[in-house]
């Protein structure tokens, strides 16, 4: 039987007294959502990313092009700036991918500097680490 007032009855919920539930898988269809749907299959396109980003297939389509344009120039003026304009495109990309390995190695540098501070009986295996590492990406 309910009161006769019982829509103004209050609810009051402790902490964790409702519901809980919560998702935490990341979502990470963002980025091919971005696909329009007639521009292909968004789930083949998944697939082609997973090969090749979309950075390293321009990448690579860049390279050609500057190599295609180094032995036959383009004929017409606007071919021509835009040339240019992909040199300074294709510069200016390499200036970010040095600056992050100037990023990454000062890290590095920081870390072993840390270790060196904190833990200096760990040093040597990090090095030892660090040498097999590298030897590993040689082979």
């Amino acid at each position: 039987m309910f009161p006769w007032f019982f829509f103004w009855a209050p609810q009051v919920t402790l902490p964790f007294g409702g519901s809980v539930a919560q998702q935490i898988e990341p979502d990470t269809s963002w980025f091919f959502a971005g696909i329009p749907q007639d521009a292909g299959d968004p789930r083949l396109e998944r697939k082609a990313f997973e090969i090749a980003s979309y950075g390293r297939q321009l990448g690579l389509l860049t390279e050609v092009i500057m190599d295609l344009a180094a032995q036959t120039p383009p004929a017409t003026a606007q071919g021509r700036k835009s040339l240019q304009r992909l040199r300074e495109i294709q510069l200016r990309i390499e200036e970010v991918k040095d600056r992050d390995a100037i990023d990454v190695l000062e890290q590095i540098d920081g870390l072993l500097a840390r270790l060196e501070k904190t833990h200096p009986e760990r040093l040597a295996a990090a090095r030892q680490r660090i040498a097999s590492t590298l030897e590993a990406a040689h082979r």
